[in-house]
């Protein structure tokens, strides 16, 4: 029986693009699948197949050059006011036009209180590793940044150990909302609640601790859906190796990396796709023409020629990339995305270097070892192997359907 599905996702490319597949797998198996998201991902979520619910627009935040504390904390609450914008919408659409499930992102906790008072079933899209009571993303980064913090909720108390970030951060904040919506919301698990079904966007074996994770966590791997032929792009040179660089779609005001890039491969032997975002190109200097800068590039299509990969290792990025089992050549620009490609190097996928330090050299001799390392290659294929035989959009769908049978 055909069902009516909500999809959630307030932002970001990198959480809206790993739903698209499911969506149009959905909607191809004739459920009828509304999104409700901002403008900027409108016609996207239309050409998925799903009609689009609006929701306000994020300003996001200045990326800061630090994620310290406070940083955090700073970044929590402007993303609570964002979330908590969009529930009365989510709310209100849902009296109207009740959903069979809502399926939300991790970050958008307004959807899951939403299903809770609504008493409607709950999937949760997860599109970064996954957390438990084995690894958690957020405490590894609280002790490495000195932040410590009690992040079980199990634990036995202890007045001297110090609070948790989010409660301190957003702990007045949510009892206003407690008390405006008559909901409970809970600060120190706002982005970390369990649902009886939750959906990860990366294969079991690129999860940290992956054999962990009960029958709730279903790993089904990326799908490219129609991305992987919207927009076609081919190499000028088809006999040169391409060279892709980016930094994703957030972290990217980076003039001085994009120059040391031009310096590392602008005499060759790659002929290199490389994304700025908004970045002025007269920042950039002289740019030969074996390089190729554009604002964006569409990633599949490039990465489908690619040698190498010089990425941010955002979540999306890399499981993009080990789909085409190109190597990764690790800048990350932010904790999540070090986590990312710690894990890359750590299976032998490629390597990090670190964006504070990276100079033309070190980029150069990077790209040089992941490309021609038999054992990166031996790895990559196994990996490619394993991300596409994850069961993608097409396991979502069929784990959904049981879900709601």
């Amino acid at each position: 029986m055909a069902k009516h599905l909500l999809f959630v996702t307030l932002a970001g490319h990198g959480h809206v693009n790993p739903t698209l597949p499911l969506v149009e797998e959905l909607v191809r198996r004739g459920h009828r699948v509304d999104y409700a998201t901002s403008a900027e991902h409108s016609e996207a979520v239309i050409r998925a197949g799903a009609r689009w619910v609006e929701l306000p627009p994020w300003e996001l935040l200045t990326p800061p050059r630090e994620f310290g504390p406070a940083d955090i904390a700073n970044f929590m609450r402007h993303m609570f006011t964002a979330m908590s914008s969009a529930y009365p919408i989510l709310h209100e659409h849902c009296l109207n036009d009740l959903p069979d499930a809502i399926c939300y992102d991790a970050m958008n906790w307004s959807a899951r209180v939403v299903a809770e008072k609504l008493g409607i079933p709950a999937v949760r899209c997860i599109p970064n590793f996954a957390s438990n009571e084995t690894f958690s993303l957020f405490a590894n980064f609280m002790r490495s940044h000195g932040g410590g913090g009690n992040t079980d909720s199990n634990a036995d108390t202890d007045s001297s150990a110090p609070v948790n970030p989010f409660t301190a951060a957003l702990g007045p904040e949510c009892a206003e909302f407690s008390a405006e919506h008559g909901v409970e919301l809970d600060p120190e698990h706002l982005m970390d609640v369990t649902e009886k079904l939750n959906l990860v966007f990366i294969p079991r074996e690129f999860q940290p601790a992956g054999d962990s994770f009960d029958e709730r966590f279903h790993f089904i791997g990326p799908s490219l859906g129609s991305r992987e032929q919207d927009e076609p792009w081919s190499p000028a040179d088809p006999d040169a190796p391409v060279l892709f660089i980016s930094l994703g779609t957030v972290f990217n005001d980076r003039p001085e990396f994009y120059r040391a890039c031009i310096e590392a491969f602008g005499q060759g032997p790659y002929q290199v796709a490389m994304t700025v975002g908004n970045v002025d190109l007269a920042e950039l200097g002289d740019i030969p023409p074996t390089i190729d800068v554009r604002p964006r590039f569409p990633q599949p299509a490039v990465l489908r020629h690619a040698a190498a990969f010089v990425s941010h290792t955002g979540m999306n990025s890399t499981m993009e990339a080990l789909y085409y089992g190109v190597g990764l050549i690790a800048v990350p620009q932010m904790p999540e995305q070090a986590a990312n490609a710690g894990r890359v190097q750590e299976l032998g996928l490629g390597e990090q270097l670190d964006a504070a330090t990276v100079t033309a050299e070190s980029l150069r001799a990077a790209v040089a070892r992941v490309a021609s390392d038999p054992t990166v290659r031996a790895n990559l294929d196994r990996m490619r192997k394993v991300v596409r035989e994850s069961g993608g959009a097409a396991r979502g769908a069929d784990v959904i359907e049981d879900y709601l049978r």
